[in-house]
């Protein structure tokens, strides 16, 4: 792409590798033809203000001497950036990346051109790669040094010491006061000297790249934060600045914003002669004349911005590059010029998708070696804090556990994760998070990010308090822990591992760990055939099998609260008396007949099988008996099934009265045992019912009238369908109170979320449009109000409620033709109105099918919503303009930092979260569905690149696969939350010869089942498919009409 001059260059001094670039380039595209002929050299002045000398073919066009730059640099991001330069004018331009450079710089040998930050994000946490961060706090650095970015006293101290955090490390009071004697970081940069040290006291500990991230939270929030001013006049003559962000066109006079026009307000923008136009949407409420009119310098100056604003425009507000415009055949009118590159959602979409190559640079002036994040980074919905490697281990032990020297480390010849990354130590950025998310145990709290939500867990024997463990695999801050233990080791860790991690990045998944890849009983082809062929090939028997193995599971998650939850309740003593005596006695008798029903039905199987007394084995050839006699046992105990009802009630008040018992559950559902909500486990009961009562329909289909089992599964059925009628009511109360309860813990700035009546409908991602384009929020419908928040940066990693919309007296309607954008929709309030989009037309569907019921509902009821926001009033600001709910205030940051020593530990991997990272939504409907479709047993498990099958005991429920070694274990080694994947059956190409396969694909990640016969192979694409993809309302209700729930 250009020959660059024999000496030390950025790129070198960044460690990257020479022609080791990354284009910006779409997957499949191919970069334009370089033209061939005479070379000339470009000086270009990289961000920490050195040059570098670029050969170039003269007839190239601009993209090529931007490519060259970003190669050099081994830039992944570079479309947030651009080249500017001087022209003959001597007016600032930047260069056109369409047209021949050697039209745009007439003396190029004159020209310096700088490499330089061109678009400015909303939120630097889209910034996907460590470097752009960095390149970014570059740009900030400069702008401040020249007077660009003007703020108060405090900001400018503040962010000059995270600048001197970044550059000299930890505070030592002498050589900070000569560091800053050397280094001008601002004008009159002398009287904020003692406030810069004392800033960077408090900087202990912390990395470059937090140190950019900080720098990078504290520059947006001010008000010139990648500003250029243009200066011009309006009609009254009056001396002003135009500028242009992300969120439109803005006004100054001075420093100062006097007004701003919303790219969703603007029309049309144009230019004649030395007059900029903005043609605004009529709206009734403002005062602004349909087109307003600047007045600039010149011509060339005016084009020049308008090129700009243009370019914004498309940037942040497109889905993709705009196609060029047909060239006329006769003559022109106005200028062709459009936005060439990757819009901002291209980037993100690639960045998120590729894999890059870890690469491994040196700031400069800092001592401290950074290493390039994997493909994985944080996305735009979960960046948090950038981190780097540790310096002397990837494996972190918790207290108490054995060190990496003990028991642990026998098997390390085994272990395919390694405790220590080759080559340079890097800094130890991940032992401490900015935001301070610390647990009072010294224990940092574990972030689950991004898609694949797979926990890597170890074996226990018995319950321990949860003490999560910091720590990561990689540079990624979104890559938690994985710890590595032997059979029946004592480290634990939780993991979570994004799919964007590219096949080439070689990183272990949880899922191939040794955990389940060494000790997991693997077997071969031939013993797994051998082993099928013993068995009854009868559909009776295979149902039979399935109510053994669901059996196993209800037993443990009975355990959950008979053995361990009662366990650590009379070890802490947080509970009243009475609450213990409505939960435990209540349960324990549920747990003592259901181990013997197990029991019963596995002697059952096992003479079925011929594994003993084969000579009988016809006469037991048959599982109706069996469950008649025990559902006929049951109905003793449906007493105690009454009064689960209570013991949620009083759990759940218990616990808002309680500060005590709220942490002592909070801390219980941190332990491994405990893998879903404590309030689901009291459901289970209920669910149980349920689930024999299809089995014993499945059984009854199945048998001819004349069959030995048939009058006994007819029975049986019977008798269960009489338990199930009696307890719906309770079961949809409970189901609707469990899930107000569950959105609680996720949402912060809500008061009384669970209150009488109130029914939860639909949770999912939508996109809101505002002042600053399209922003993925997260929406909460009920039958009385819907809510919309985004994700905080907290410890807990809640939501926060930016605002509500009463459905009463709401209207809707599709509003892709007004807008713009697909599947959008808009809701008319009678206070305020909203636009939305969702991901697809299937989503939009559901939600536009789902709120209208949820409009009647309210309609019918008695009238308007008490209010839900704890604090804030509602936004009643039109969709069009920069809602303040939108935007966090410096007093909202600070306020959560100072409060994440009393938040709870991160809810990061609640169905909530799924929903946000995998950009879809669930109904109460689909839980309701999801309740009736739970399945265990075993499964033989395959990756795409892996040769052999692994035998592991899954479970499927909650929407979400977990992964044991055994039925025996008492928790999941890990799990996998399957919104958002696709269930097909294997091609020929893919080489699987093998019967009863099921592929589960999302994006780059593919995993391969394999059921045991053709019975257990229906099921499970059966209930997957209902977590797969939910059918519409109408599809999904009219099963359930024809029994009862």
């Amino acid at each position: 792409m250009g020959e660059i001059e024999q000496r030390p260059t950025t790129g070198s001094r960044l460690g990257a590798p020479e022609n080791s670039g990354i284009s910006t380039l779409e997957h499949g595209q191919k970069p334009p033809p370089t033209p061939s002929g005479k070379l000339m050299s470009i000086k270009i002045q990289m961000l920490d203000d050195t040059q570098e000398a670029f050969e170039v073919p003269q007839r190239a066009p601009g993209k090529v001497l931007l490519d060259a730059v970003c190669n050099h640099l081994n830039l992944v991001e570079g479309d947030y950036f651009g080249l500017e330069f001087p022209d003959h004018k001597k007016i600032t331009v930047w260069l056109d990346l369409l047209k021949p450079i050697v039209k745009q710089i007439r003396r190029p040998k004159h020209v310096v051109v700088k490499f330089v930050v061109k678009f400015f994000p909303p939120d630097h946490a889209q910034l996907q790669e460590e470097l752009t961060r960095y390149l970014f706090a570059l740009q900030v650095k400069q702008d401040l040094a020249q007077g660009r970015l003007t703020c108060n006293d405090t900001s400018a101290a503040l962010l000059i010491s995270h600048i001197v955090q970044s550059e000299i490390g930890d505070f030592d009071e002498a050589l900070d006061r000569e560091h800053l004697a050397k280094n001008k970081y601002i004008p009159q940069q002398d009287a904020l000297e003692d406030k810069i040290v004392e800033f960077h006291h408090n900087h202990i500990g912390q990395t470059p790249a937090e140190s950019d991230f900080q720098l990078l939270e504290i520059a947006r929030r001010l008000e010139m934060y990648g500003i250029r001013l243009h200066p011009a006049k309006d009609r009254e003559g009056t001396k002003i600045n135009l500028a242009v962000a992300n969120t439109g066109i803005l006004v100054f006079q001075g420093f100062t914003k006097i007004n701003a026009f919303n790219w969703a307000k603007v029309r049309k923008l144009s230019f004649k002669r030395k007059r900029f136009l903005i043609k605004l949407r009529p709206d009734a409420n403002s005062s602004y004349q349909d087109t307003l009119e600047f007045l600039m310098a010149s011509r060339d100056f005016c084009k020049s911005f308008w090129k700009i604003c243009v370019e914004h425009h498309a940037f942040f507000r497109l889905f993709e590059e705009p196609k060029p415009k047909p060239k006329p055949v006769l003559f022109s009118r106005g200028s062709s010029f459009r936005f060439s590159g990757r819009t901002q959602k291209q980037v993100l979409d690639y960045v998120k998708e590729g894999g890059h190559k870890k690469v491994q640079f040196e700031r400069k002036h800092s001592k401290i070696h950074s290493i390039r994040s994997l493909a994985s980074q944080p996305t735009e919905a979960n960046s948090e804090v950038p981190k780097q490697s540790p310096q002397s281990t990837n494996l972190r032990y918790r207290e108490g556990a054995e060190p990496p020297g003990g028991q642990a480390n026998q098997q390390g010849k085994e272990q395919k994760v390694s405790t220590e990354e080759p080559g340079p130590q890097p800094s130890p950025s991940q032992r401490k998070s900015p935001l301070g998310t610390k647990k009072a145990d010294g224990g940092a709290v574990v972030t689950m990010e991004e898609e694949e939500v797979v926990k890597d867990r170890t074996q226990q024997s018995k319950p321990q308090p949860p003490q999560p463990s910091t720590g990561s695999l990689t540079g990624s801050p979104h890559l938690s822990e994985l710890s590595v233990n032997s059979q029946g080791g004592t480290a634990q860790a939780y993991v979570t591992l994004s799919p964007n991690l590219s096949p080439d990045a070689k990183q272990a998944s949880p899922l191939v760990s040794p955990l389940l890849n060494d000790q997991v009983c693997p077997r071969t082809d031939d013993e797994e055939e051998g082993r099928r062929k013993r068995f009854p090939t009868d559909k009776a028997y295979f149902i039979a099998k399935e109510v053994s193995t669901t059996e196993r599971t209800y037993l443990k998650d009975l355990e959950v609260i008979t053995s361990w939850f009662q366990s650590s309740v009379s070890k802490e003593d947080s509970m009243p008396e009475t609450l213990r005596n409505l939960i435990f006695p209540n349960f324990e008798p549920l747990h003592k007949f259901h181990t013997s029903f197990l029991k019963e039905i596995e002697q059952r199987l096992a003479l079925w099988e011929g594994r003993s007394n084969a000579h009988i084995r016809g006469e037991y050839q048959r599982i109706g008996d069996v469950m008649l006699k025990n559902i006929q046992g049951m109905k003793q105990l449906a007493v105690h099934l009454w009064k689960h009802n209570e013991a949620l009630e009083g759990l759940e008040h218990g616990i808002k009265g309680s500060r005590r018992l709220e942490n002592f559950c909070r801390d219980f559902e941190l332990q491994k045992v405990c893998y879903l909500p404590l309030n689901t486990f009291l459901l289970r009961p209920l669910h149980r019912l349920m689930h024999y009562k299809q089995i014993l329909e499945r059984l009854c289909k199945h048998h001819p009238p004349n069959h030995v089992d048939f009058r006994d599964c007819r029975a049986a059925l019977a008798e269960i369908t009489e338990m199930v009628a009696q307890l719906h009511g309770t079961m949809i109360k409970m189901e609707n109170l469990q899930k107000l309860h569950e959105l609680k813990k996720d949402l912060l700035g809500i008061d009384n979320l669970v209150i009488p009546g109130r029914e939860f409908i639909r949770l999912g991602s939508l996109s809101k449009l505002s002042g600053k384009g399209l922003q993925q929020r997260m929406f909460f419908l009920f039958n009385d109000v819907l809510l919309y928040t985004s994700r905080g940066l907290t410890a807990s990693n809640q939501f926060k409620v930016h605002g509500q919309l009463p459905l009463y007296g709401m209207t809707i309607e599709q509003s892709e033709d007004e807008w713009g954008v697909p599947h959008c929709l808009t809701l008319r309030g009678q206070r305020q109105s909203i636009i939305v989009a969702a991901s697809c037309r299937s989503e939009m569907e559901k939600w536009v099918e789902d709120i209208q019921m949820a409009i009647d509902l309210a309609e019918k009821s008695s009238g308007p919503t008490p209010e839900l926001l704890a604090s804030s009033p509602p936004d009643n600001k039109s969709p069009d303009e920069g809602t303040p709910g939108d935007q966090e205030s410096e007093d909202d940051l600070s306020a959560s930092r100072t409060s994440l020593e009393r938040q709870a530990p991160h809810r990061g991997n609640t169905m909530v979260h799924v929903c946000w990272h995998r950009n879809t939504s669930v109904s109460m409907v689909d839980f309701s569905i999801a309740v009736e479709n739970q399945l265990s047993g075993n499964l033989l498990r395959k990756f795409k690149n892996s040769n052999g099958w692994q035998k592991l005991w899954v479970v499927f429920t909650n929407f979400c696969l977990f992964f044991y070694k055994s039925h025996q274990d008492n928790h999941p080694l890990a799990s996998l939350p399957l919104l958002g994947y696709s269930l097909t059956i294997p091609s020929e190409s893919e080489n699987i010869h093998k019967d009863y396969v099921f592929k589960l694909h999302f994006k780059s990640h593919v995993y391969y089942f394999r059921a045991e016969s053709e019975y257990t192979f229906e099921r499970w694409m059966e209930v997957i498919r209902s977590a797969t993809s939910t059918a519409p309302r109408a599809h999904i209700l009219s099963p359930k009409e024809s029994h009862v729930y």
